[in-house]
């Protein structure tokens, strides 16, 4: 089984996986609303929104997302109900996600040992996407 984050924006999805791409690294792939098969007659203003854009995060899994359309009746509510957990492989590395991908967010735990033995932290991005990068401490 594979785990692929799916996100929703309105309408700075092609920024925020630029942003997510400069972090992760990898190819960004990007189709536009106006370039979909039977959205051809979306308002003009709609047609450069992103239908689908996704960057590897790992072995065979992706980051995705598109943007909300308005038309449609599509609505985005930002709330706290959703994280993305990165398990990272080292320290360093845990520091660097957290650092990279917190910078211009709300820090909600600060990176630190934690009780159960792992290296913890979370925050909400810049774009209202909240991560928790977790970094086991023992040998599993």
């Amino acid at each position: 089984m594979k785990l692929n984050p799916y996100l929703n924006f309105d309408g700075n999805a092609e920024e925020a996986f630029k942003f997510y791409q400069s972090v992760f690294g990898g190819e960004l792939y990007i189709q536009k609303m106006g370039e979909t098969p039977g959205f051809e007659n979306l308002p003009e203003e709609e047609k450069d929104l992103t239908m689908h854009v996704s960057i590897p995060i790992g072995d065979g899994q992706f980051l995705m997302a598109s943007d909300c359309l308005k038309s449609a009746g599509h609505q985005l509510n930002i709330g706290n109900n959703n994280y993305i957990s990165i398990t990272p492989d080292s320290r360093e590395e845990a520091d660097r996600l957290f650092n990279e991908l917190s910078a211009g967010g709300k820090i909600e735990m600060p990176m630190e040992d934690m009780f159960w033995g792992d290296y913890f932290g979370s925050f909400e991005d810049k774009f209202g996407v909240r991560w928790m990068i977790n970094h086991s401490n023992q040998s599993r």
